[in-house]
């Protein structure tokens, strides 16, 4: 990928009109702008470079894609097969629930294939790389783009409009850039560091939905004999909070609770529910009650806990500090333990963000008032849970925002 510094470029009122190849049907090669290069800016890419355009992708960060490669640090996970696409999204609007239909989890993963990426799915359906990282798919992906012949400029940051051009702040001084189509997908408002940092919306008022965190942890302020226990996983636990359920694992810190399984009933916590977990989500609670009274009232309840339900270190911990005073049955709390919780964490520790750019400012995923310009991605307020669901929204809204960029011109798109 060519990657063009500000101080190489030409004065304010630079063309991104570059190299043209025409593709195949295309009977236009345009001149297409694509602000930021997260994976909903670098599908949106290659789609417009695929049907013949000219393609300039500006962001903001040294390189590309860098809340993707942390991402995929723990382990990419790319998408999630074999669940209803609304059991990840719930209700959305219909454009977003159109560009889902047309590129769902079983195109996502084919997607990655073609770029030459082993796959694997694990046992709850979640698709990963067998190389367990971003990294090998991002140099593939960016190597597909530059062949397409996609120009990547960074450390170009975006501040809104002028005379109709786009205006960037550069290195090399402000650049105004004149594009016939232009894709803005410039990410949520979590994880600054990275380049999400929502300041975009100050160019859209009256347009975009207050930003919150999602898929965050929680804060926990711990009595002093939870310290012993931070960095603890917890494991085997359930976690509901409103609508939601999850059984995914989480972790004991020193700010509070983390890990996939708070993550995924967040949204519902941020909201106001009371989160309760179920530290034996495997057993009844008869079974539970059952399993206590066989021990009798002599031995101490710790020891009845551990000997009658194995439960003891983290789990054990969770109990003691949110289940005193203990009741008479304390199967019950055993079953239904209330987390007491001081909220979410703040917004830059989310992994995401629920908010954005409102969809009654879009037709489809264009901008109510500008023609030319598409938006994608999560700068546009939907929310989804971690598990793939995220990468694949984004996959799914770049695609569809610029699919339809060529259809307002009459151009043909590829698949």
């Amino acid at each position: 990928m060519r990657v063009h510094r500000a101080d190489t470029q030409a004065g304010p009122g630079v063309s991104v009109s570059g190299p043209r190849r025409p593709g195949p049907g295309a009977p236009w090669d345009g001149r297409a702008l694509v602000v930021g290069a997260g994976p909903a800016g670098l599908m949106a890419a290659e789609v417009l470079a695929g049907a013949g355009l000219s393609v300039v992708v500006a962001d903001q960060m040294p390189s590309p894609a860098r809340k993707l490669l942390m991402a995929g640090k723990s382990g990419l996970n790319l998408t999630k097969v074999g669940d209803p696409v609304d059991a990840g999204y719930g209700d959305v609007p219909p454009a977003f629930a159109r560009a889902l239909s047309e590129f769902g989890p079983d195109d996502v993963t084919r997607w990655a294939a073609g770029l030459g990426q082993e796959l694997f799915v694990g046992s709850t359906g979640r698709v990963f790389p067998v190389a367990m990282k971003a990294s090998p798919l991002l140099r593939a992906w960016l190597g597909r783009l530059d062949g397409l012949g996609v120009d990547l400029r960074t450390r170009w940051r975006w501040e809104g409009w002028r005379d109709g051009r786009a205006v960037f702040d550069t290195p090399g001084g402000p650049q105004d850039v004149d594009a016939d189509v232009t894709v803005l997908a410039t990410g949520g408002a979590s994880w600054r560091r990275l380049g999400s940092d929502g300041e975009w919306a100050a160019q859209m008022p009256g347009s975009v939905a207050p930003f919150r965190a999602a898929n965050v942890g929680l804060r926990v302020d711990w009595s002093a004999h939870m310290a012993r226990w931070h960095g603890a996983p917890l494991k085997g636990l359930a976690f509901y909070a409103g609508d939601l359920a999850s059984r995914g694992e989480a972790v004991v810190t020193a700010k509070g609770l983390e890990g996939g399984g708070i993550y995924a009933v967040s949204a519902a916590v941020r909201d106001g529910a009371p989160l309760v977990a179920d530290l034996l989500p495997d057993l009844s609670h008869a079974v539970v009650a059952e399993r206590l009274a066989r021990q009798g009232p002599k031995p101490s309840l710790a020891t009845r806990l551990r000997k009658a339900l194995r439960l003891d270190g983290a789990r054990a911990a969770l109990l003691n500090e949110f289940g005193r005073p203990f009741g008479a049955d304390v199967s019950r709390t055993v079953k239904a333990l209330p987390v007491r919780h001081a909220g979410v964490l703040p917004i830059d520790e989310a992994i995401s963000t629920a908010g954005g750019l409102r969809f009654d400012a879009l037709d489809g995923f264009r901008l109510a008032g500008r023609p030319s310009v598409y938006a994608a991605g999560e700068m546009l307020d939907w929310e989804a849970p971690t598990g793939g669901w995220l990468i694949t929204g984004c996959l799914a809204t770049g695609r569809a925002a610029a699919r339809q960029a060529l259809a307002d011109r009459g151009v043909a798109a590829g698949r």
